[in-house]
């Protein structure tokens, strides 16, 4: 469940041709308000500082701004991967910047961000998937703001297991890995992913002393059954937390909201998750991977 260009204004139906449909009332946000999020809100603008949730345009940015925390995207802003369900642009990514991790540690420590989300692109055209530039990010983060924890929200690195093991060394409080989606639907919705290979990641994460996250996004055509048995899967990988929420369109050219999911259903899905052992579960509509991240730490 990626943070990026989520939009709430707009969602197709599933029809030959996508036609603008009414949002049900539970979709519907808030404008963000308060002082934490005026004074993160001016900082942001001031020093020009890039975050997955002012550039997405994240329906949870005021509340999480509020209580400290932010979300930011490293190793550029285009992706090797073109899954069908997210906006960030696909095609050849530029060079490494080497220099980033400073900028992003540098962000941290002038919003006074008490936990940091980072995320990033697929980056499948380099040898370490990426997991260089993630180690020093992590490391340059806590130079710069040693109280700031971290939750890492990483890709699955096409399964070369050297890469994800620098991620499990360096230890972040929290790492999750997003399944995004029910087996069934996996090829369609995640082009390059594969869905067992994801759960092996967040096993290896766990048999390496990671506390893991996973999200999945709904409404995209999935069956009760088929839900119910992912999360059944992700309990089995030892997961342990998980986000449940709606899938958005974002542009027309993406897969189309095949169902808005009712908040009754998310709260069954809870009540199901919790009961199979999560320590920690988010469902709701509004829910996004970063959604509360900070109660994540317990």
């Amino acid at each position: 469940m990626t943070e990026p260009n989520e939009q709430l204004t707009t969602e197709t139906t599933a029809e030959a041709k996508p036609a603008r449909v009414k949002k049900p009332e539970w979709l519907r946000v808030k404008l963000p308000t308060g002082k934490e999020y005026a004074k993160v809100r001016a900082l942001v603008e001031e020093h020009k500082l890039h975050t997955i949730c002012s550039s997405g345009n994240c329906p949870n940015m005021g509340e999480c701004w509020g209580e400290g925390t932010a979300t930011f995207m490293i190793l550029g802003n285009i992706c090797t991967r073109s899954c069908g369900f997210c906006a960030v642009a696909t095609g050849m990514p530029s060079a490494v910047d080497w220099q980033e991790p400073a900028r992003v540690a540098n962000s941290v420590k002038l919003m006074g961000v008490k936990h940091a989300v980072i995320t990033s692109v697929d980056r499948d055209d380099l040898r370490d998937g990426g997991s260089i530039i993630w180690v020093e990010t992590i490391k340059a983060i806590r130079e710069a703001s040693p109280g700031t924890t971290l939750e890492t929200l990483i890709p699955d690195f096409a399964g070369k297991w050297e890469n994800l093991q620098r991620i499990i060394d360096i230890r972040p409080e929290i790492v999750s890995h997003n399944l995004e989606t029910v087996r069934r639907l996996t090829r369609e919705v995640r082009i390059q992913a594969k869905y067992d290979r994801s759960l092996e990641v967040l096993s290896r994460l766990k048999k390496g002393g990671c506390k893991t996250k996973s999200g999945v996004m709904l409404g995209l055509g999935e069956t009760e059954a088929e839900i119910l048995e992912t999360i059944g899967d992700l309990r089995a990988a030892d997961v342990d937390i998980l986000t449940l929420g709606q899938y958005l369109q974002p542009t027309p050219k993406h897969l189309p909201v095949a169902e808005f999911v009712t908040p009754e259903r998310f709260a069954f899905y809870k009540e199901y998750a919790l009961n199979l052992g999560f320590k920690y579960v988010e469902s709701g509509p509004l829910v996004r991977s970063s959604y509360h991240a900070e109660k994540h730490l317990f």
